[in-house]
C-alpha cells in the first residue's frame, strides 16, 4: 500500500542550546595560565618587604607598623578621609602655604567609605585598600603581559614589578598601587578595544593622582591612532571612551579652581606652593649639581640612578616597538619625572606605575631563564634582596620624603 498520500509530520525544528544572559565584555574574562603562580610571587615578595619593615622597626624602636599607614602624604589622605578637604594646611619654612586640595580625592574617598561600612580605622583601610589595588594591578601587568609576550614574559615581568627598589610604597598607605591597577586595566582595555571601559578607568585613574591625565593622554592618542588607521569608521564607544577619560582629572582641577577663586589656574598654584611644577627640567640640573658639589648620602643618589634607569628602559620600550598606547603612557610619566621640580627622592615613587618600562628586561629575563636558568635566579634572587632592604630603609631610616 503506497504511503505517498499519507500526511506526514513537520520535522520538529532543532532545539537550540540554553545562552545565559550575555555579561559585559570585562567580566568575561578567562584567567590566563600561569597567572595565579605569578601572583603568589609577587604577593611572597611583597609581604617579605612589609615583614623586613616590621622587624627594622622593632629593631630600631619604632612602632612596628605605624609607618605603613603613616608615612608622609599618608597623613594628608587619612586626614581628607576623615575630616574633608579644606581643613588641614602646613607653612612651610619659606612661608609657602601647603593646602591638602593638592591631593586628589579618590584614595581618601576610598578609606572614607570602608571605614562607614567596616570596624576599620583610617590607617587599616587606607592599608586594605593598598594591598588589594597592588594584587588587582599585579595581575593586570600579568594579563596584559601574557596578551602582549606569553606566559614567561608576563611572569618575569610581574616578578620584576615586585622587586623594583622603592615597590615597597605599593604596600603603604599611598595612592601608587591603586593608580597602577586603575592605569594597567585601562590600557589593557584599550589594547583589546574595549574602549568604554578604558575611558571609565582613565577617568577614575585621573581621580587618584596628579599625573592621572597620562592615562587620559594614552587612551586619547591610541584612539586617535585608531580613526585614522581606520579612516574615521569607528565605533560610537571609541569617541565616548576617549571624551570620558580625561573628566577625572580635568573635574578635581576645575572644582579645586572653583574652590579658589581662580577657576583655571587655582590648582596649578595649590601644587606650586607644593613646589610641583613642570620646569623643564631646571630642578633636576640644580638637584644634580648640588649633589656633585656637597653629596647626598644614600638615598638622594639611589634617586638619581633609578630615574636614568627609567630614561634607559624608555628608549629601550620604543626600540622596541611597543604598542603606541604604552608608550604614550609611559613616555608622559617619564617626561613629567625628568622635567618636574619637586624632591628628587620621590621621583622612583611616581616611576612605580610604569610598568611599560619593565617589558624590554622581562624579555630579556624570560630568554635568560630559559637558556640559563641558575643565572636568572641568581639575578632575580639578588634584586629582591635590595628591594626588601632598600624599602626597609627608605620607611624606616631614611628621612627623606617618600
Amino acid at each position: 500500500m503506497s504511503t505517498s498520500s499519507v500526511p506526514r509530520p513537520e520535522p520538529a525544528a532543532p532545539s537550540r542550546p540554553f545562552r545565559r544572559p550575555s555579561l559585559p565584555l570585562i567580566t568575561r574574562h578567562r584567567i590566563p595560565d600561569g597567572a595565579l603562580p605569578a601572583l603568589a610571587l609577587f604577593a611572597a615578595v611583597r609581604l617579605a618587604g612589609v615583614a623586613v619593615v616590621i622587624v627594622v622597626n622593632h629593631l630600631t624602636g619604632h612602632p612596628l607598623v605605624r609607618n605603613l599607614a603613616h608615612s608622609w602624604d599618608s597623613r594628608w589622605y587619612l586626614h581628607i578621609a576623615t575630616h574633608g578637604y579644606g581643613h588641614l594646611i602646613w607653612i612651610t619654612r619659606a612661608g609657602r602655604v601647603q593646602a591638602d586640595w593638592a591631593f586628589f580625592p579618590l584614595y581618601p574617598g576610598l578609606v572614607r567609605a570602608l571605614t562607614t561600612v567596616l570596624p576599620l580605622s583610617p590607617g587599616q583601610a587606607g592599608l586594605l585598600i593598598a594591598w588589594a589595588a597592588a594584587g588587582v594591578a599585579a595581575y593586570g601587568v600579568y594579563v596584559l603581559g601574557h596578551h602582549l609576550h606569553g606566559r614567561a614574559v608576563a611572569t618575569a615581568l610581574v616578578g620584576l614589578w615586585a622587586v623594583l627598589p622603592h615597590a615597597v610604597e605599593l604596600t603603604i598607605a599611598y595612592t601608587e598601587s591603586l593608580f597602577a591597577a586603575l592605569a594597567v586595566w585601562s590600557l589593557y582595555c584599550v589594547l583589546k578595544g574595549r574602549w568604554l571601559w578604558a575611558g571609565s578607568l582613565a577617568a577614575l585613574a585621573g581621580l587618584s593622582r596628579p599625573t592621572g591625565f597620562a592615562v587620559a593622554a594614552a587612551v586619547g592618542l591610541a584612539a586617535a591612532q585608531e580613526v585614522l588607521r581606520r579612516r574615521g569608521r569607528v565605533p560610537a564607544a571609541l569617541w565616548a571612551g576617549a571624551l570620558m577619560a580625561p573628566l577625572g582629572w580635568l573635574g578635581y582641577v576645575l572644582w579645586v579652581g572653583q574652590q579658589t577663586g581662580d577657576l583655571l589656574g587655582g590648582y596649578f598654584r595649590v601644587q606650586s606652593a607644593w613646589d610641583s611644577r613642570f620646569d623643564f627640567g631646571a630642578g633636576a640640573l640644580r638637584f644634580l649639581r648640588a649633589l656633585l658639589l656637597y653629596g647626598g648620602g644614600f638615598v638622594y643618589p639611589a634617586a638619581l640612578l633609578i630615574v636614568l634607569t627609567g630614561v634607559v628602559l624608555f628608549g629601550l620600550l620604543c626600540l622596541d616597538r611597543a604598542p603606541l598606547v604604552l608608550v604614550v603612557f609611559a613616555g608622559v610619566l617619564v617626561l613629567l619625572v625628568v622635567g618636574g621640580s619637586g624632591s628628587f627622592s620621590s621621583k622612583p615613587r611616581f616611576l612605580l606605575p610604569v610598568f611599560p618600562l619593565l617589558i624590554p628586561p622581562a624579555r630579556a629575563f624570560a630568554r635568560t631563564w630559559r637558556l640559563r636558568p641558575a643565572h636568572a635566579l641568581l639575578v632575580g634572587g639578588a634584586l629582591a634582596v635590595v628591594s626588601l632592604l632598600y624599602g626597609a630603609y627608605v620607611v624606616v631610616v631614611a628621612h627623606s620624603p617618600l
